[in-house]
């Protein structure tokens, strides 16, 4: 895939709205089960999923920021927190470094988060690309987890996973509203991996052309999509991400960064 900083904008078709700061009742991809949040599960070859997707922040965005999915911490969450509370729980401040150091929160404030995720009409989006609850099965312990440094790269690379992402892509991400410039993916996979696999999605979803920007970037002219460090990310992946020129993962932050400032050039939808 050749880089590029020069893209030209496509005929797009947009919404007026995403989801609604809430739950989300979608049950398209559990096989004709019906709606029972949080309670219907579909599972094939060692992965499920659960019904239970949900939304946070504005709903005509200029910004989307996507997990992959609900990890544990948020999922347990689900039964005893308040709605504003779940999205991100327990990596909210990394959270405010990683927008910050990307240029899309003054400073890097972990209460901007919190009054960013809980503003309905506000002008970002928080959600995960598979808005339903992944895990996979672990033979090691003999039981269904939904952490691990397979979970993002496996699934995509999954045949039920790569059709749950793509159903999930065409009813979140086909159409988005005329003011929504940005969507930053947190997580970029080994060896970016999940860049790769986040890239072929989008192209399949939103079918013109696309182009990658950087390493960690790409765009079809009218939406750029940039991956920044995992929130949760393990040992110091996200201090040498943060850190500029002083590691050579900081790269892939720098990058981010620049993309952002490209996004900003993007003409307004019509």
């Amino acid at each position: 895939m050749s880089n590029c900083l020069g893209a030209t904008p496509q005929q797009f078709t947009s919404s007026p709205f995403l989801p609604q700061h809430g739950r989300i009742v979608c049950a398209r991809c559990h096989k004709g089960q019906l709606h029972q949040f949080d309670k219907t599960q579909t599972e094939e070859h060692g992965w499920r999923i659960t019904n239970n997707p949900l939304a946070w922040g504005g709903r005509t965005p200029e910004v989307m920021v996507l997990g992959f999915s609900k990890g544990p911490t948020q999922k347990d969450a689900l039964a005893h927190s308040r709605h504003e509370d779940i999205a991100y729980k327990g990596g909210r401040t990394e959270l405010a470094k990683i927008l910050h150091h990307i240029g899309l929160l003054p400073t890097p404030d972990r209460e901007l988060v919190d009054r960013l995720i809980a503003d309905p009409s506000g002008h970002m989006h928080f959600g995960s690309l598979i808005r339903c609850t992944v895990e996979r099965y672990d033979d090691a312990i003999a039981s269904w987890v939904g952490t691990g440094g397979s979970m993002l790269d496996g699934f995509m690379r999954n045949q039920f996973g790569n059709e749950i992402a793509k159903a999930c892509g065409e009813e979140h991400l086909s159409s988005l509203p005329a003011q929504t410039r940005m969507i930053v993916m947190l997580g970029l996979g080994r060896n970016l991996n999940y860049v790769e696999s986040c890239f072929q999605l989008f192209q399949s979803v939103r079918p013109q052309p696309w182009i990658m920007l950087n390493e960690v970037s790409y765009t079809d002219g009218d939406v750029v999509v940039v991956h920044t460090e995992h929130f949760k990310t393990q040992g110091a992946h996200l201090s040498n991400w943060l850190s500029g020129t002083a590691h050579t993962r900081g790269s892939f932050g720098l990058q981010a960064r620049r993309a952002v400032e490209f996004s900003k050039k993007l003409p307004l939808q019509k």
